[in-house]
């Protein structure tokens, strides 16, 4: 891999049609360029989040949960020992999920939503006749 290719993160054009708000771009857009080119994995704290997009951990944490919801990412809890032999909680470990499943179920989503906001205009539209 040159230099070049290690400098940027591709982000798929499709990503402005899913609705995001600035805040969970900016966090997705983070978790993909810290994310394992191969693994898409990755396990910033949400204190490194912040600091790279200027927002507080409570606001990471609410664009984390929103990002998971919408099927961009998934995480899992890890746990770290102290010298000691003391167990505590770890960083998440964040997955980037592949995109088109993505994108694919955001269609189904809408295409759902579409129909049945079609429905109840239907009905209103035969109960005012």
């Amino acid at each position: 891999m040159s230099k070049f290719q290690k400098d940027y993160f591709p982000t798929p054009n499709e990503i402005f049609s899913l609705g995001l708000s600035p805040g969970e771009f900016a966090v997705y857009a983070y978790l993909l360029r810290c994310a394992n080119r191969r693994t898409h994995q990755c396990w910033p704290s949400y204190k490194t989040i912040g600091a790279a997009t200027q927002m507080s951990v409570n606001t990471v944490r609410k664009h984390v949960c929103s990002l998971a919801d919408k099927g961009l990412i998934s995480t899992e809890d890890t746990t770290v020992f102290t010298k000691t032999g003391l167990k505590h909680n770890g960083s998440l470990f964040y997955t980037i999920c592949p995109f088109q499943e993505v994108l694919e179920s955001h269609h189904q989503s809408e295409l759902h939503r579409l129909e049945v906001e079609r429905a109840r205009w239907e009905y209103t539209k035969t109960v005012s006749l």
